[in-house]
């Protein structure tokens, strides 16, 4: 029943399925993993989001790699049910209608966790306000703001409209849904018939928040002109302390979630650390992300577990028997894996990859720090290299459409690209979303991932890699910090503590990234096919079993929803 639901979980963006474009990367597929384990461990949950009727963008690239968008447009008909209930928001003393639309996710023992998408698109709206809630991250900050309050003001009021009476925790997945907290605070100053917010309000509201921050990146915060906050908002701001939603005279929807939340966190060990000292005035915990298993398992490892390791789905620990499987089998499902993926690179680019040639997988959100064109950068060396051992590179990866930086690094790679072959077989392949994500991942030899620490929140990518058995060489930032046991699980990049500056340390990463692909991963992949299936197992039986957001959301659950 509705009324038995005891925690919100609001996020701008959820991957729900491959065929709803509801995401952009890997905020949003974190928030459907972690609404798919809340549903398979029963968690008391209900889920809100915006609808996004042209979704992220379909990413097309050029001859030379420049990559234009195209809309991402689907029907919500034929996958949602819409509800009858409508809500109102106040944007520039308008008022704009929301209806919402519902979806259900169904965990492994048919325990149902309802997801609603907030829609403007209706008839009693102007033109410009029924495509509020069309584009996710579309449109300049005016937009975002409007949007900001239809997901967060507007989300409140139609779970009340909705029949969820009893809420006691509201889960802020990032800055972009902090509104709420606003909406809270007025609801406690209404009932109390008062026209301003007191620190009894603060305090109720405070307890019943709860906020995950994911980025150590200074733009990954949301922040509005004052100006443009009145505007929008209105007598919504007037009747509450400035110093509430307010840092360095603008609107920042950090510091609203941070001085709102009873509990607040980020999503690695290394990451609440370094959030601490951006936020020193603030208590900040750390839960290490995770990916939700079953989701993220391709088939042949789910049968290969299945048959070894029953339970598994239900409780991801159990993963950690993967070092009783035999390496024979552990290779043999990898190599159906690689197949698929091979295939698929084969018959989408025509680039001729071959099954026995190991093969690097990269692929992330084109960004500066995620820097995808690390491995390039000494095209010599890398040509040296598969001199020695045969090499295939996989990439993949969506810029924003507003960053022309990262459509430039997208457009280096397919410059290096033909510089390397054909002795480096390097292909980049469109559109990464959950399908093509679990391909890849699923199919590669070695995971690689080169951020520049320590802007790296968490990552989960290699993640998904491990379940399926594959091995991460990566930069010691995030997640993996946690996850590297060298030369067991997979191996590090760069050192663990740096000094450098950023250009230092791009070149001495490089460099180290060189080392071990020559002097330990190819020769252990090449030369020693048993040694690397160990260590293949082990990044399922430590690695998986333990980076999955089950273990994830047991741990929200005990520290933040009901500690």
């Amino acid at each position: 029943m509705t009324t038995e639901r005891r925690i919100a979980y609001f996020s701008m963006e959820i991957a729900l399925s491959e065929e709803l474009p509801t995401y952009a990367g890997g905020l949003g597929v974190l928030a459907g993993d972690t609404i798919r384990s809340a549903a398979d461990l029963r968690v008391p949950m209900v889920a809100v989001t915006l609808l996004h009727r042209k979704g992220y963008f379909d990413q097309r690239l050029d001859a030379d790699g420049w990559q234009s968008e195209q809309p991402a447009e689907w029907s919500p008909e034929r996958h949602l049910v819409e509800q009858p209930p409508r809500v109102s928001v106040e944007i520039e003393a308008r008022t704009v209608q929301l209806r919402a639309w519902r979806y259900e996710v169904a965990g492994v023992g048919q325990f149902v966790v309802p997801v609603y998408l907030l829609d403007t698109d209706i008839a009693e709206n102007g033109e410009w306000d029924r495509k509020l809630t069309d584009t996710l991250y579309g449109g300049d900050d005016h937009y975002r703001l409007c949007q900001e309050v239809v997901l967060g003001m507007g989300g409140v009021r139609m779970l009340q409209a909705l029949g969820y009476a009893k809420l006691q925790r509201y889960h802020m997945n990032e800055g972009h849904s902090s509104l709420l907290a606003l909406e809270l605070l007025d609801e406690h100053v209404a009932a109390a018939g008062r026209t301003q917010s007191n620190r009894d309000d603060v305090i109720a509201v405070h307890d019943k928040c709860v906020f995950t921050t994911h980025t150590p990146v200074p733009a990954g915060h949301d922040r509005f002109s004052q100006e443009m906050a009145e505007r929008v908002l209105g007598s919504a701001l007037n009747s509450h302390d400035q110093d509430i939603y307010s840092h360095d005279g603008r609107l920042n929807m950090t510091y609203l979630a941070l001085n709102l939340s009873h509990y607040v966190n980020g999503v690695a060990k290394k990451h609440g650390e370094v959030s601490r000292h951006m936020f020193a005035k603030y208590q900040i915990d750390s839960i290490t992300n995770g990916v939700h298993a079953a989701t993220w398992t391709t088939r042949p490892f789910q049968q290969l577990f299945d048959q070894h390791i029953p339970g598994w789905r239900e409780d991801n620990f159990n993963l950690r028997y993967a070092l009783s499987i035999p390496h024979n089998e552990i290779l043999e499902t990898h190599g159906r894996a690689k197949k698929a993926l091979v295939e698929y690179v084969n018959r989408e680019t025509n680039a001729g990859f071959n099954e026995d040639v190991l093969t690097l997988g990269f692929a992330r959100r084109a960004a500066t720090y995620k820097r995808p064109g690390l491995l390039l950068e000494d095209a010599e060396r890398l040509l040296e290299l598969s001199r020695k051992h045969a090499l295939q590179l996989v990439f993949a990866g969506k810029a924003h459409p507003r960053d022309q930086t990262g459509k430039k690094l997208i457009q280096h790679v397919f410059q290096q690209a033909k510089q390397l072959r054909p002795s480096v077989n390097l292909v980049f392949l469109p559109n990464y979303d959950m399908r093509l994500g679990l391909l890849i991942t699923s199919g590669v030899d070695v995971w690689l991932n080169t951020p520049q620490p320590p802007l790296e929140a968490s990552g989960t990518s290699g993640m998904k890699a491990a379940l399926n058995g594959v091995p991460s060489l990566s930069v010691l930032d995030g997640w993996w910090i946690e996850g590297c046991i060298e030369g067991v699980t997979g191996w590090g990049i760069g050192e663990r503590q740096r000094d450098e500056r950023p250009h230092e340390c791009a070149e001495n990463d490089a460099c180290s990234l060189y080392g071990k692909l020559e002097d330990v991963v190819l020769p252990l992949f090449c030369r020693d096919r048993d040694g690397f299936a160990e260590v293949m197992r082990h990044a399922i039986a430590l690695n998986g079993s333990f980076f999955n957001t089950q273990r994830m959301m047991q741990q929200y659950v005990l520290k933040a929803y009901f500690p």
